[in-house]
């Protein structure tokens, strides 16, 4: 993982390439092949055998409520309920059960990531698990994608997209506010255990520092992502997807017109997603109290090919939603598409 503040001095070799991409992309396909075979994906060994000192630990109570540490040996965990030393768990195969000095019983499992995501520190607000879903889903974000992402904050989506691109992939993320990448940068790096070899960190906007090119997927989680639009749409390849997420319907709104005005995408989706748990028992099935309603917003379009408009929208818009007091982009009311 590297973290790059902009107006930094490089400290790229005289006489040598460099670019986000270059670095893992020039390599001989023979060679990747080689260390593909060599060693497993970064944080892989973290998720499988007996606990070890490191690994995080998410701790289930009688009442269903989960608690998340870090193994250390000589440590104690307490809680109201009484204490017991780390050292019972570590060499301990994950799914075992401790009990504690007050002799209430907890399962201890490895924190998935959508646990690990709601649980760590911090900085922004996250991108939910239901919400990163969706994102690696219709972004289409396979292994060894070329992905820019704008909008840190926690490191929660980072870490999904991470762990989808892979060792050979590249995700290039920006951030504004450096407090938030430091935070994102500890969340990351505490869940694959080191730095990630794919992840480039830099502090700055990204409407002023995309140079990246042939990317094949750009994620925009900020407050308004029509202003990267222009050079999102530089340095995505054709066929390649922009997907955003927001939180309002006037930004919703405000981001599909400025997709449409500029011209060389398609026609973009939008849409929210709600989960509502079931609880079971016997005969009483029954849904729950509770659910995750809104969070926000998706949308999604394709780069076109250069040169290629998009073709003409048959559905007229509804009446009056051109009116009078719409002034945002395409006030023509999309004529011509």
């Amino acid at each position: 993982m590297r973290l790059r503040h902009v107006g930094a001095t490089s400290h790229d070799e005289p006489g040598v390439p460099h670019g986000p991409w270059l670095t893992r992309w020039s390599a001989a396909p023979s060679n990747a092949g080689r260390l593909s075979h060599m060693s497993e994906p970064t944080g892989a060994a973290r998720r499988r055998g007996p606990f070890k000192v490191g690994d995080q630990v998410q701790l289930t109570d009688p009442k269903g409520r989960h608690y998340t540490f870090t193994l250390e040996e000589g440590k104690n965990f307490h809680t109201h309920k009484g204490s017991f030393p780390h050292d019972e768990l570590i060499g301990a195969p994950e799914g075992s059960v401790v009990r504690t000095t007050g002799n209430v019983a907890y399962l201890a499992l490895r924190p998935l990531l959508p646990d690990y995501v709601l649980s760590m520190p911090r900085g922004a607000a996250v991108v939910y698990p239901k919400d990163a879903g969706q994102i690696l889903a219709f972004a289409d974000i396979f292994p060894g994608a070329r992905v820019v992402e704008a909008g840190v904050g926690s490191g929660s989506l980072s870490s999904f997209l991470l762990r989808a691109i892979g060792d050979q992939g590249m995700l290039h993320s920006y951030e504004r506010r450096a407090d938030f990448a430091e935070i994102a940068q500890a969340n990351v790096e505490r869940y694959f255990g080191g730095p990630h070899p794919a992840w480039q960190l830099t502090v700055g906007d990204l409407q002023d520092n995309l140079s990246d090119t042939e990317v094949d997927r750009v994620i925009l989680d900020m407050l308004a992502p029509w202003e990267c639009l222009e050079a999102v749409s530089k340095a995505l390849v054709p066929g390649g997807i922009v997907c955003c997420y927001v939180a309002t319907t006037t930004q919703l709104a405000r981001t599909v017109e400025s997709i449409r005005e500029i011209g060389c995408f398609n026609e973009p989706s939008a849409w929210e997603s709600m989960i509502r748990n079931w609880h079971i028992e016997g005969l009483a099935v029954r849904p729950d109290h509770r659910m995750i309603g809104h969070t926000g917003f998706l949308l999604t379009a394709r780069r076109l090919a250069d040169g290629v408009e998009p073709p003409m929208r048959r559905r007229r818009p509804a009446k009056g939603a051109y009116g009078e007091d719409y002034a945002g982009p395409n006030a023509d009311g999309g004529s011509g598409r």
